[in-house]
């Protein structure tokens, strides 16, 4: 197997890492980059570039999301000897004083040839720079950017599909090989069988974390008994729950962990091709995917004779339309064949018939990611974390009225508290929790008198809620539950694909309860009917769209009931007033 210049290139690049005294990392992911990272960081360029004078002892990298989003632009120092230190909110203007701070200024009177178009300073701006440069070294005003990694925030994690993000460069395969890329790849092919590698899978308890939570190790065995001529791998890159990012961020981020993870689940079923599904609102996710395969082709990772195996294996991108049925197999495929994303019935499931009637392994973002790790660690260690019936972590991203909000990743089983008050840092203003959203439109509101639940698919399940691909949002005692419903009923009838009546007639009906009764118009009956209504909904609907957009109703009734009949108490002494 020929693995030898991969590990030169490995080698190389921990070299040329090695040989810079700091390294400043700044977040291109793309909340960082909405509130102006992309300016940031082409100044933390030009500044090392007029400080350092052609010699080489920092370097700015390009990097992803470091976690706490909400104090975008994030920047991260790594000086030799030192504890890093992380900065929030740094404008393109505080990138001088972070230079000033941690980078030694040489003398040169001349600007030095730029190593890239990012750190091209003509003459004039070059003098200038330096000036400002010897202003902000008088001036730092860095410490109340200070970000401690100290806080909770950062010690409740635990890494494992995030651990090289914030650390590499998403479009430097090279960076990605000096942090173990593709070791595990090189293990399977080298070390193990199809079958041991779907046991290993099997073994850990890694389960779908694209919501269903099914057994993933399960899924590669009925894929791999599967006979057929032609067989495929799809990553199912369409998220779609409002105020989600996590699949998004792994993919813009660490581009090559999920490729890496794609290609052992070809080889553990026997497929010859693979498809990354992303949604067209992904720009970012597209390309560095895009790139990566690229990558991958040119240093023999994808292709004919994968690492000088006899096992041959590509992949391509499909782009989805922003549908958000299309995260349900059967529609993904339908959508990648050129056709209509509307659900089938199933059996046949995608492992016996999938995409062009070839037996076909769906998995999402972060399922995948999870799989290297799993290789290179083995079962038993991923088994360790988290609950008896949920092993592993869980990425989430955390949002809502919470003081720190951005992309976590715990193991499973921890408190909604610990994640409300310790990671998330507690609800702000002097407002009270009331409630966690989880599962997005197919989830269900989790009340404070719920907070020390452990969260897991088991007990998310009891509470009429669902694990749901990882949106987790916090809602405090100014939100109306009743409101908040209706807010993702709106968004369930607007992505009903409309193939079965009790999907594309009862979300609209379940609408207009909600409005009517939110309205001041609403009676006990209309409640009653309302309830009913959603179980029907969710008893006879085609897919998991319809199946599930009844839960954030039926959960606030259980838990906030008389939200709901204060509504309807308003309405009828306002109706008897008129009368």
């Amino acid at each position: 197997m020929e693995t030898t210049h991969l590990q030169e290139l490995a080698q190389q690049e921990r070299a040329r890492q090695e040989q810079y005294q700091c390294r400043i990392f700044c977040c291109t992911s793309t909340a960082c980059l909405s509130a102006g990272a992309g300016q940031t960081v082409a100044s933390l360029h030009q500044a090392v570039a007029a400080s350092q004078c052609g010699r080489d002892e920092a370097e700015v990298v390009r990097t992803g999301c470091m976690g706490l989003c909400s104090h975008g632009p994030l920047v991260r120092v790594e000086t030799r000897g030192e504890t890093p230190v992380l900065y929030g909110h740094i404008s393109a203007s505080m990138a001088h004083h972070i230079v000033a701070r941690h980078v030694p200024m040489h003398e040169c009177e001349e600007p030095p040839a730029a190593r890239s178009a990012e750190e091209t300073v003509s003459p004039y701006d070059f003098m200038h720079l330096r000036a400002a440069l010897r202003q902000a070294a008088q001036l730092q005003d860095l410490d109340r950017h200070v970000i401690p990694l100290d806080i909770p925030f950062f010690t409740k994690q635990v890494k494992v599909v995030l651990s090289e993000v914030g650390h590499v460069n998403p479009e430097k395969l090279e960076d990605y090989l000096a942090h173990g890329g593709y070791q595990a790849l090189a293990k399977v092919l080298g070390e193990m069988t199809p079958e041991q590698v779907c046991d290993e899978i099997l073994r850990s308890g890694l389960r779908g974390r694209g919501g269903a939570g099914y057994p993933t190790g399960l899924k590669w065995h009925f894929g791999r008994q599967a006979q057929a001529p032609q067989k495929y791998v799809i990553v199912n890159g369409d998220e779609g729950d409002p105020g989600a990012y996590m699949d998004r961020t792994v993919m813009e981020d660490n581009p090559h962990r999920v490729l890496e993870g794609l290609i052992i689940a070809a080889y553990a079923i026997g497929a010859s091709y693979g498809y990354f599904y992303i949604r067209g609102e992904y720009p970012i996710a597209i390309e560095r995917i895009r790139q990566a395969i690229r990558a991958a082709r040119r240093r023999g990772i994808l292709g004919k004779s994968v690492l000088g195996t006899d096992f041959s294996f590509d992949a391509d991108v499909r782009i989805g339309a922003g549908a958000f049925v299309c995260g349900e197999e059967t529609a993904l495929i339908h959508s990648v064949e050129g056709k209509r994303g509307v659900p089938r019935m199933r059996p046949p499931y995608p492992t016996t018939s999938g995409l062009w009637g070839a037996p076909t392994v769906i998995n999402n973002v972060e399922t995948l990611a999870n799989v290297p790790s799993i290789i290179l660690k083995g079962a038993d260690w991923f088994a360790s974390l988290g609950t008896e019936k949920s092993k592993g972590t869980k990425v989430f991203a955390l949002a809502g009225q919470l003081r720190h909000t951005g992309l976590i990743e715990v193991p499973m089983g921890i408190s909604l508290r610990e994640i409300v008050y310790d990671i998330g840092g507690g609800v702000p203003a002097g407002r009270e929790f009331k409630a966690a959203q989880t599962g997005g439109p197919s989830g269900g509101c989790i009340p404070a008198e719920h907070l020390d639940t452990p969260v897991d698919y088991e007990n998310l399940t009891a509470l009429g809620s669902i694990m749901g691909s990882g949106g987790l949002v916090i809602i405090d005692d100014t939100t109306r539950m009743p409101d908040f419903a209706r807010f993702f009923i709106d968004f369930c009838v607007d992505e009903s694909c409309g193939k079965c009546v009790p999907c594309r007639v009862g979300t609209v009906q379940i609408r207009a309860l909600l409005d009517k009764i939110i309205g001041g118009q609403g009676t006990a009956e209309d409640l009653d009917k309302l309830e009913k209504l959603c179980m029907l909904v969710k008893k006879t609907s085609l897919c998991g769209l319809g199946q599930s957009a009844p839960n954030p109703v039926l959960s606030t009734l259980r838990f906030f009931r008389h939200e709901y009949e204060a509504l309807i108490g308003q309405g009828e002494a306002a109706q008897a007033q008129a009368g």
